[in-house]
């Protein structure tokens, strides 16, 4: 197995509230990976502030510059960057209609978190990456959404392939300073899909529909995948494994415990 091969698959098994502590562990001791890994890993999304416009935004690679990022509010880097990378003036545009239409969805689906969009020129379309992050005031829980596509034009006048790669990082963990908890929770989860449609698109509204439906289909997936395999699966095991009631309560486990302790005999 390649190196790279092989640290990817030590990543996948690890926790993934651990991931940018477990990269860097990894790096250290092979910093020739540092191009692949940091390529190729998804990592929880950090937020920063406008200073500007005094609006909150997320920090990744989609908007970085050397050691600047990007405000998606006011195109412009901090700490300033005269020659950082922008895009051309209609994908700007685009860009500014995407972000005020996430915050839209992000009120309706999250009640509140952290969204960005970034959008970068290509030869000849665009493509971008849509983030979205809503973490619990203790910092124990959170949901980090990274979704990256690109849009390549047809040979039919105003339709577009949209190729769209998703990514979600889920941690949940009990509040140990919480009177209510009893025992400690931590339920990890990383989930990566990818999908393409052919849609229409004569005016820039339709872009942005066409984005928006995208993306919104593929976080009900997957968020219904996660609901299937990580929660009920996780209720069912501790269903099974702990009951609040006694067992002198429970007649049936009263009549279980006899029947092992004879058979033990």
């Amino acid at each position: 197995m390649l190196p790279e091969d092989a640290a990817l698959d030590l990543l996948r098994r690890l926790n993934p509230k651990d991931i940018s502590k477990n990269l860097d562990a990894i790096l250290a001791v092979a910093p020739d990976l540092a191009d692949v890994l940091l390529s190729s890993v998804d990592q929880p999304l950090q937020v920063s502030s406008c200073s500007e416009s005094g609006n909150q935004y997320l920090l990744c690679d989609f908007n970085r510059d050397g050691d600047s990022y990007r405000s998606p509010w006011t195109n412009k880097y901090d700490p300033p960057l005269e020659d950082g990378l922008v895009s051309s003036d209609r994908v700007r545009k685009l860009e500014s209609d995407l972000n005020e239409a996430m915050r839209v969805y992000l009120d309706l689906y999250y009640e509140g978190g952290v969204s960005s969009v970034y959008l970068w020129d290509q030869d000849d379309s665009y493509a971008g990456a849509v983030l979205i992050k809503k973490a619990s005031s203790s910092g124990s829980c959170g949901w980090d959404s990274i979704h990256v596509f690109e849009c390549l034009p047809t040979s039919e006048t105003d339709v577009f392939d949209y190729r769209l790669t998703s990514t979600i990082i889920l941690y949940l963990g009990s509040d140990q300073h919480s009177s209510l908890v009893s025992g400690a929770l931590n339920l990890s989860g990383h989930l990566t899909r990818q999908t393409s449609q052919r849609m229409p698109a004569s005016e820039q509204d339709g872009e942005v529909g066409n984005i928006g439906r995208l993306v919104e289909e593929m976080e009900t997936r997957m968020r219904n995948f996660l609901q299937e395999v990580y929660f009920d699966k996780t209720r069912d095991i501790i269903n099974q494994t702990r009951s609040m009631q006694p067992i002198s309560e429970n007649p049936d486990k009263m009549a279980l415990r006899s029947v092992l302790k004879n058979l033990s005999n």
